[in-house]
């Protein structure tokens, strides 16, 4: 499977452009929406990536599965050399749609010890404030 499109590599890119030029401006960065979230098919690992820069480094919300998700770079190129048993890599999920802006899924994963329980959450919180629709 191919991790990032050109279309996802190309929001990914904006959005890296737009903090750096953000922070040249000596304003506060953005706080985008997640583009693309990866998962380890077999396991707990889930990371929900923002930006990518031009030396292939994502950045966003790494949840490893040890209880303590966190906001940081990680490198694309890791993720797709990653080889797991029945010749499995990290997937990423074709459905995602980022609904909210990082620091809240950051903020929901932290206080759940989670990012997969703090997303069940927000869509929990979302569906109620909707009315159930």
């Amino acid at each position: 499977m191919i991790l990032v499109t050109p279309e996802l590599r190309d929001q990914l890119r904006a959005n890296h452009r737009a903090r750096c030029e953000a922070l040249r401006r000596g304003e506060p960065a953005p706080d985008p929406m997640p583009v693309v979230r990866f998962f380890n098919p077999l396991g707990p690992a889930t990371w929900l990536a923002t930006e990518l820069d031009e030396d292939g480094i994502l950045f966003g919300l790494a949840d490893l599965g040890f209880g303590c998700p966190e906001l940081g770079s990680f490198a694309l190129e890791e993720l797709e050399s990653i080889q797991l048993p029945f010749g499995l890599g990290i997937e990423r999920d074709v459905l995602f749609e980022g609904e909210f802006p990082l620091s809240v899924y950051a903020e929901a994963a932290s206080r759940a010890g989670s990012l997969v329980e703090g997303e069940c959450i927000l869509r929990r919180v979302a569906t109620d404030s909707d009315g159930g629709e």
